[in-house]
C-alpha cells in the first residue's frame, strides 16, 4: 500500500507493539523505554550499520569538514538518535517524531545525550514542516535518518536540501508492494516508474528507490553515491551520499531492466542510449518483455565505505555491533551490486530440470570465461553476472552432468 500524507508525517518503523508502555530495552550502549509505539528488535542490523556510518562521518573520513550533526526525522522511541550520540560520537542530534504523545518517552530516553554534552533538540513536527523550516533557516546535516512508514518519495527532495555536501541520507521504505511489481499502478504514482515481477524483487525495489533519489539530486545540480543498500524483504534501506556535483556520465546509470518470464533472460539499457531491445533466448515468437524502470543500474554498494565501516567495528566498545550485523556488512562488501542482472539458483534449477549446480562452481566457470559473476549480497540464493543467459544455462547444464 502506498503511504498517504499522514503516514509520511513522522512515524517510525512499524512492528509489533510492546505489551507494556514502560518496557525496557538495551542495545549497544543504549538503554531505554520503548513506550507504547511500534518497535522492531529485528531491525538492529540497520541501526548498527547506521551507527558505523555515523561514526565514520564523525571521524572525518567521508570529507566532512565539520563535526557531525544528525537529524533523526522519524525518531519513534529515540533509539537511533541515542545511539548516534552515544556510540557514533555525533556532536549534535535532533530527534523528531510527529506524534506529540511520544515526547515524554523521547525526552526520558535521550537524557544521556544531554549528560554527555551532545547538543540535543527534541521536537514533535510533521516531517514536511520540519524540512521546510530547515530550508528557510538554511540548516543542514551530515546525516539525515529518514526511517519512513510507507513510501518516502514525497520527502526526498526536501531531505536532500537539508544535507551538507558529502552528507548522507539514510533512507528506509516499508512500501513493499509497489516497487516489487505487486501493485503496478501504485508504483507509477509513488515512484514514477514501472515495476514488474522480477526474480530479484528486493533488489528491484532498492534500485527504484535509488533512482528516485538520483533524479531529485540531479534536478538540484548535485550527484549521488549509493554507499550501501539492503533489505530483509519487509523494509528497503539505502544510504546515499550527496555529491557537490554528479560524477562523469552518472546519468548512464539510470535505465530499464527487462525480464523474459518464458526463457529467463534479463536485459538492461541506459535511458541515455535507449534503443530496440535485442532478442531474448526464446525460440520463435517470444512473449513481451516485463520491463521495469527507470531505475538505478549502477552499483548498490561502495566498497571503500563498507571497508572503512568494517575496520571501525573492533574500535568501538564490545557489543556495539551485533554478529548478525557484521555478517551483513561482510556480505554487502563482497558484492558491489553490479551488474544489475540477477537470477536465483532455484530458477536455474527449474529450467535445467535436474536441480541447480553448486553456485560456487558455476561462478568460477563464468569467471574463467572472463565474465563478472558474484553471489548477491542483497538476497540469499541469488547470483549476478553479465554473461548471456544461454551461456549461463550451458555451463550450468555441463556442471550437472
Amino acid at each position: 500500500m502506498v503511504a498517504d500524507t499522514a503516514e509520511l508525517s513522522g512515524q517510525a518503523e512499524v512492528g509489533a507493539a510492546p505489551a507494556a508502555g514502560s518496557l525496557h530495552y538495551c542495545e549497544g550502549a543504549a538503554a531505554l523505554q520503548l513506550g507504547a509505539g511500534f518497535f522492531r528488535p529485528e531491525s538492529r542490523p540497520s541501526r548498527d550499520l547506521g551507527v558505523l556510518l555515523a561514526a565514520l562521518l564523525a571521524r572525518g573520513e567521508r570529507e566532512l569538514a565539520q563535526p557531525l550533526t544528525v537529524l533523526d526525522l522519524m525518531a519513534g522511541c529515540g533509539i537511533r538518535a541515542l545511539r548516534y550520540g552515544l556510540e557514533a560520537g555525533a556532536s549534535a542530534v535532533w530527534a523528531n517524531d510527529a506524534d506529540a504523545d511520544r515526547l515524554p518517552v523521547l525526552q526520558r530516553n535521550l537524557t544521556p545525550l544531554e549528560l554527555a554534552a551532545t547538543r540535543l533538540e527534541i521536537t514533535a513536527q510533521t516531517a514536511q514542516k520540519l524540512l521546510a523550516g530547515c530550508l528557510l533557516e538554511e540548516r543542514r546535516f551530515g546525516l539525515l535518518d529518514l526511517d519512513a512508514f510507507g513510501c518516502p518519495t514525497a520527502l526526498v527532495p526536501a531531505a536532500l536540501e537539508a544535507l551538507q555536501f558529502e552528507g548522507v541520507l539514510y533512507l528506509a521504505s516499508t512500501d513493499g508492494r509497489s516497487p516489487t511489481g505487486h501493485d503496478r499502478s501504485a508504483a507509477i504514482r509513488s515512484l514514477g516508474a514501472a515495476a514488474r515481477a522480477h526474480p530479484a524483487s528486493w533488489e528491484l525495489a532498492l534500485r527504484l528507490q535509488i533512482a528516485v533519489v538520483a533524479r531529485a539530486a540531479w534536478a538540484m545540480g548535485r550527484g549521488i553515491r549509493p554507499l550501501f543498500s539492503f533489505s530483509e524483504g519487509r523494509t528497503f534501506r539505502t544510504a546515499i551520499q550527496l555529491q557537490r556535483r554528479a560524477e562523469g556520465r552518472q546519468e548512464r546509470q539510470l535505465g530499464l531492466l527487462a525480464h523474459c518470464h518464458a526463457c529467463g533472460e534479463q536485459l538492461e539499457q541506459s535511458l541515455l542510449q535507449l534503443r530496440q531491445w535485442p532478442a531474448c533466448a526464446c525460440a520463435g515468437d517470444p512473449p513481451p518483455l516485463a520491463i521495469s524502470g527507470p531505475l538505478w543500474l549502477g552499483p548498490l554498494q561502495h566498497a571503500p565505505t563498507l571497508a572503512a565501516m568494517q575496520r571501525l567495528v573492533p574500535q568501538l566498545p564490545a557489543g556495539t555491533v551485533a554478529h548478525s550485523s557484521e555478517r551483513l556488512l561482510a556480505r554487502l562488501l563482497a558484492d558491489p551490486g553490479s551488474p544489475a542482472r540477477c537470477w536465483s539458483s532455484a530458477e536455474l534449477g527449474r529450467r535445467l530440470g535436474g536441480g541447480p549446480p553448486a553456485t560456487q562452481a558455476l561462478l568460477q566457470a563464468l569467471e574463467a570465461e572472463g565474465y563478472t559473476a558474484l553471489r548477491s549480497g542483497v538476497m540469499d540464493g541469488m547470483f549476478r553476472c553479465n554473461a548471456p543467459w544461454p551461456r549461463v544455462l550451458e555451463l550450468a547444464s555441463a556442471l550437472n552432468m
